[in-house]
């Protein structure tokens, strides 16, 4: 079966969102434009690292640049983007693995997410390995988005905002708290 990919190029909406509450949130890239919205699961610490690497991707892009690319030092407010995530959502695959670039004949941030692989243990791992790099044609599914850097500057401030509006953390242990208790292992009366 061909590899299925969903492409967007400059879509009219690229955010990172969350279903559920607070200790019990499902996150979710989520890509619309032409008609139609793509959405894939994701872990909290994938939309925490893609953030943080597109500020820094931008930031250099920025530094080699001389401040002459097309990348705003910090996320115009008038882009940010607040609204939920659209409904209804449908999970297109859960993300394994994640690549981020620098267009730089387009001046924009290319981001890919490839669906989780779940590896036969029958099968040799390095054999696994060979076979994603080489098939392109018959990879797993992929979640293709081409953005400004506009876009990608509020992409990774809304993301950041996401993942820092969970639950807070514990003040000794720094493990989140949860609303039905905590408990603590720095308070089992160890002293170090």
């Amino acid at each position: 079966m061909p590899r299925q990919v969903f492409f967007y190029d400059q879509p009219e909406r690229f955010v990172a969102g969350t279903v559920g509450e607070p200790g019990a949130r499902a996150f979710f890239l989520q890509a619309t434009g032409g008609g139609r919205t793509t959405s894939v699961l994701l872990e909290k610490t994938q939309v925490a690292a893609l953030a943080e690497r597109v500020d820094e991707l931008l930031d250099e892009v920025l530094r080699r640049s001389g401040g002459s690319a097309p990348v705003p030092a910090v996320a115009p407010s008038d882009l940010i983007d607040v609204a939920p995530l659209d409904l209804p959502l449908v999970e297109e695959f859960r993300v394994g693995t994640m690549a981020l670039a620098w267009d730089g004949s387009e001046e924009c941030v290319v981001v890919e997410a490839q669906a989780l692989v779940e590896a036969d243990p029958e099968d040799d791992e390095a054999d696994a390995d060979d076979e994603l790099i080489e098939d392109e044609e018959h990879g797993p599914p992929l979640l293709r988005v081409r953005i400004s850097g506009a876009m990608a500057r509020v992409f990774a401030k809304r993301a950041l905002d996401l993942v820092a509006a969970g639950r807070p953390p514990c003040p000794f242990c720094s493990l989140p708290l949860d609303p039905e208790g905590h408990i603590c292992p720095r308070a089992n009366g160890y002293r170090r």
